[in-house]
């Protein structure tokens, strides 16, 4: 059985000012997912899901149609404000959906296999996908333990200002002890240095671990996402910005000993384009890339 590749795609670029799920930075046109989506087909992975919103369906439909017909098997499920379980219903005012892991549950009817969960505009590299499939492989029967790409803090950073992270706390055995969701962090003169909120400067390590939100799991975790769903509405349903991110629930399943995360090591280099003005930057690492023979320079020829 083969692993799926399930591309958290829903975003609506409100800052990037589009969509830049679809944004060509390769030197064919190709999108950074194409690269993650390229990259998975090479390791092993043999489905491609999609999570999007209605809002831009045709648009991106046509898109993948283009791209990855008769190349891999693609799926589409959808993420939206309104998709909760029954008997909840969120506050009228609030805008958005509820996060990560809410995007995770639309994909439980059309996931019976152990899978990878990336977001579209993250560029993760052939060794991540390598590292995941061997993974995904390995635990095709077995549950509660799932895994994640821990890239080292050094090679996440941005070269036009602080970033946001999930830093690591790890076991001697590369196991997930906790993920603390960091924002500010920079490279500083004495080291890479972010601010927590009771003003304490806190040090990372350059090889400290950090999540870029590339996650392993088998199916069992969307039950354990469903109930813990639960209990999160009860608490924050009707909150405006309340989100059910992935680390959240990380940390609730590894918090009582309901499930392991291993730590899968890279070393990488993270890019993304998070605002329009990261694009000169992706692409010029891509043609790095290509010009290193990593990639051709046309992806699907």
């Amino acid at each position: 059985m083969k692993p799926v590749l399930f591309v958290l795609a829903a975003g609506l670029g409100s800052r990037y000012g589009g969509l830049k799920q679809l944004d060509g930075v390769g030197p064919s046109g190709e999108s950074i997912m194409e690269y993650s989506i390229y990259d998975a087909i090479r390791a092993g992975f043999g489905k491609v899901v999609f999570v999007i919103r209605h809002s831009f369906d045709k648009e991106f439909r046509e898109f993948i149609e283009q791209r990855f017909a008769g190349k891999v098997p693609v799926e589409i499920v959808y993420q939206e404000l309104d998709c909760l379980p029954e008997g909840y219903s969120p506050a009228p005012e609030r805008e958005k959906p509820w996060g990560t892991n809410h995007a995770v549950l639309m994909a439980k009817d059309v996931i019976r296999e152990p899978f990878c969960v990336i977001n579209a505009d993250d560029f993760y590299g052939r060794q991540s996908f390598e590292a995941m499939s061997e993974f995904l492989k390995s635990v095709e029967k077995s549950e509660n333990l799932y895994s994640m790409i821990g890239f080292l803090v050094k090679n996440t950073l941005s070269e036009n200002g602080p970033v946001s992270r999930g830093v690591i706390n790890n076991d001697e055995n590369l196991y997930l002890n906790e993920i603390n969701e960091c924002i500010g962090i920079q490279r500083y003169p004495d080291g890479i240095r972010y601010k927590s909120d009771d003003g304490v400067w806190h040090t990372i390590p350059e090889n400290g671990y950090v999540s870029m939100n590339m996650w392993g799991f088998t199916p069992d975790y969307f039950e354990h996402s469903e109930t813990f769903f639960k209990t999160f509405l009860d608490l924050h349903g009707k909150e405006l910005k309340s989100e059910f991110f992935i680390p959240l629930v990380i940390d609730h399943l590894v918090g009582n000993n309901s499930a392991k995360v291993k730590i899968l090591e890279t070393d990488t280099e993270w890019f993304g384009v998070t605002y329009r003005e990261d694009k000169p930057t992706v692409i010029a690492k891509l043609k790095q890339l290509i010009d290193n023979n990593i990639y051709p320079s046309n992806l699907w020829k």
